[in-house]
Formats: structure tokens, C-alpha cells, sequence
């Protein structure tokens, strides 16, 4: 196994920009770091827990999968085009006491999100099976794989903490902004474009 290719990937993935990271930098901007930490805490357990299902069912997971990733990609786009919606109107008054970016979120968003459902189809099957046969491999590759998702987002937690005076004096603008790359994300993912 390519260690260094392995890492390189995971990192690539999970540090890239796509709906979660973008909600994550949204929700800094307007509920602060500390409560976006639950959505974080939402989002690395479900992240992790993709990852221990994709271990365990990669057999049964390959069959289904066509049938299953159709499925998500319409419930993770309609999802998608909903929190683009809540980004948009965040810091509006009417939004406002709302917290859109709890652990549940969080958990709700990693289950409906096809970016890291591909990502954890495919990242033990291609890079750990072919390798290593055991569960505790698996397991340890399932840890390693989910505190790399944990660093990514965090790390959008601490660049949203750090922007966050620009972020906010530039609201409409970065809400916008935003919620037009969910829509994005949502329309590629749906599979129209």
C-alpha cells in the first residue's frame, strides 16, 4: 500500500471545499466557532460511522451501490438545495436565534452528502482491502481516515474564525456566495448537468 497516496487523497478530499465545509465556514460567520463545533461533532461521527459501514459491508455495499447512490444523490441534492436556502437567509432577523449548524445537522448533512458517501464507498475498498484483510486494519484505517476528517473540519472552523470580521462585514455577499455553491454542488451531484 502507498501510504503517502493514501494520506495525500484523504486529505484532498476532506480538506477541499463541498457542502459541509461550506455550511461549517457559513455557520463560523454566524454562530461563532464554539457552536459550530457541534455541527462538527455531528459531522465526524457520521463520517466515521460511513466509513466502519463501508468496512464491514463492502461486499454488500458493491452490489447495492448503484441502486443506493442514485437514491442519495436526489435526497442529498434536494438537502443540499435546502441548506443553500438557510445559508442565504442566515443573518437575517428572521433567521436569526436559529441555530442551523447543530450536531444533528451536522449528522443529517454527512449522511445526505454524496461527496462523502463516494469518498467512503471507495476509500477502504480501493486503498486498505486490497492491502490488509483484518479487521483491526480496517479498524485502524476507519480512526486514521475519520481524525483526517475531524483536522479538515476544523480547519474550516479555524479559517472561518480568522475571516470572520470580513466575513461578516461582507454578508449578503458571502451568503450568497455560498448558498450559490451548494446550489452548484447540488446540480452536479444530481446528476442534470
Amino acid at each position: 500500500m502507498n501510504i503517502l497516496s493514501f494520506i495525500i487523497y484523504c486529505v484532498v478530499v476532506t480538506f477541499t471545499p463541498g457542502p459541509t465545509n461550506i455550511v461549517i465556514l457559513s455557520s463560523v460567520q454566524h454562530y461563532g466557532a464554539r457552536k459550530t463545533m457541534g455541527y462538527v461533532g455531528g459531522a465526524t461521527l457520521a463520517f466515521g460511522l460511513l466509513l466502519a459501514a463501508s468496512a464491514l459491508l463492502n461486499r454488500l455495499l458493491a452490489g447495492i451501490l448503484p441502486q443506493l447512490l442514485g437514491v442519495m444523490q436526489i435526497i442529498g441534492s434536494l438537502y443540499m438545495l435546502y441548506l443553500a436556502y438557510q445559508v442565504y437567509r442566515m443573518g437575517r432577523s428572521e433567521a436569526v436565534g436559529r441555530p442551523a449548524s447543530g450536531f444533528l445537522s451536522g449528522l443529517l448533512m454527512q449522511f445526505a452528502n454524496p461527496k462523502v458517501l463516494l469518498f467512503t464507498l471507495t476509500v477502504i475498498p480501493s486503498y486498505v482491502m486490497p492491502y490488509y484483510s483484518s479487521p483491526a486494519a480496517a479498524f485502524l484505517f476507519v480512526i486514521v481516515i475519520t481524525v483526517i476528517g475531524f483536522l479538515a473540519f476544523t480547519a474550516w472552523v479555524v479559517f472561518g474564525s480568522i475571516f470572520k470580521s470580513f466575513l461578516q462585514r461582507h454578508q449578503r455577499v458571502m451568503n450568497s456566495m455560498m448558498a450559490l455553491f451548494l446550489v452548484y454542488s447540488a446540480v452536479m451531484v444530481s446528476g442534470i448537468i
